[in-house]
């Protein structure tokens, strides 16, 4: 028994990713491959059982947590971003390098194709009893709608690609979490206000084309249903709607980006005259109680400077 501890450390050593980047990709795909199982695997539930199992606010639910959990995976290795729309908010900042964005989104990309892949596993026996084996993109016996969005009938392309630019909304808001002098979270706490916020999103904002808000997870499982039997349908449907989730986020999301940066972070107080006066406290704090409170207030100036890696589905 006292040997089965340094057996294990030393498989563990044997298997250690030592590459920093990688470990950072690897956790990116794994969060939202955790996603996705959650989030398809709860529509799955709902449209193969025909609303018995589940409704509406069941998938929503499955989503928000979903995502919540994919980010708890994540977040101590790589800040989980799990969406291509934030990692490149960041670069924009210059807070994440542009050179680890096209990996970055890889690997989310190959997440969600790979938990699409998952779920239709899972769901094969009810999927084929609920269409009688024809893998619909249209019409009452849909399924393709379990992994990817589709606009509504009402819905027109032009409302559909101004309904995407809601997800300025969504960044807007992950960059007030993100945001250390706007109120800061509690650590630990970040994924689960995003999760909220993807739940508020979705019972608000769904009924158009079901809220896509991250195109590495549309896209990953519209590339799985189309090679596993939908076929080119579903990139034909809607009339070539595919590409709308896939680039207007896009969009959306350097707008809300921009918008938060311009009407709220950037009118904060000036970081050097707060470091100033931290400073200042500090040396009269030294005079008064000795060396060692002086070091905490050093500490704690250095913690202000520093940013939290924290990132949203």
């Amino acid at each position: 028994d006292d040997r089965k501890p340094d057996t294990m450390e030393r498989l563990l050593r044997r298997f250690r990713i030592r590459s920093q980047l990688a470990r950072e990709c690897v956790a990116e795909f794994l969060g939202l491959y955790i996603a996705v199982v959650f989030g398809s695997g709860a529509a799955a539930q709902v449209i193969t059982s025909e609303g018995t199992h589940g409704s509406y606010l069941t998938i929503q639910l499955g989503s928000a947590l979903g995502a919540i959990f994919g980010m708890l995976v994540a977040q101590g290795v790589s800040g989980a971003h799990l969406n291509p729309v934030y990692s490149m908010s960041l670069c924009v900042l210059g807070r994440h390098p542009w050179t680890k964005l096209p990996l970055y989104s890889l690997s989310q990309l190959i997440g969600a194709f790979l938990g699409a892949g998952t779920v239709y596993l899972q769901y094969y026996d009810a999927i084929q009893a609920f269409t009688g084996g024809q893998l619909l993109v249209a019409g009452p016996n849909a399924t393709a709608g379990i992994f990817s969005s589709y606009p509504a009938e009402h819905l027109s392309f032009w409302g559909g690609l101004v309904d995407q630019v809601r997800i300025s909304l969504f960044l807007l808001c992950c960059m007030a979490l993100e945001d250390k002098r706007n109120g800061p979270l509690p650590d630990g706490l970040q994924p689960i206000v995003v999760g909220v916020l993807i739940l508020t999103m979705g019972v608000s904002m769904g009924s158009n084309c079901g809220f896509p808000l991250n195109p590495a997870r549309d896209l990953g499982p519209r590339l799985f249903t189309f090679i596993a039997g939908w076929g080119p349908e579903v990139f034909k449907a809607g009339g070539g709607w595919w590409w709308v989730p896939l680039v207007a986020p896009f969009v959306g999301g350097l707008l809300g980006t921009l918008t938060y940066e311009l009407l709220i972070e950037a009118h904060h107080p000036n970081t050097s005259n707060e470091e100033q006066n931290f400073q200042i406290s500090g040396n009269k704090s030294a005079h008064e109680n000795g060396l060692t409170h002086s070091i905490f207030s050093n500490l704690f100036i250095v913690k202000i400077r520093k940013k939290s890696p924290g990132g949203p589905f």
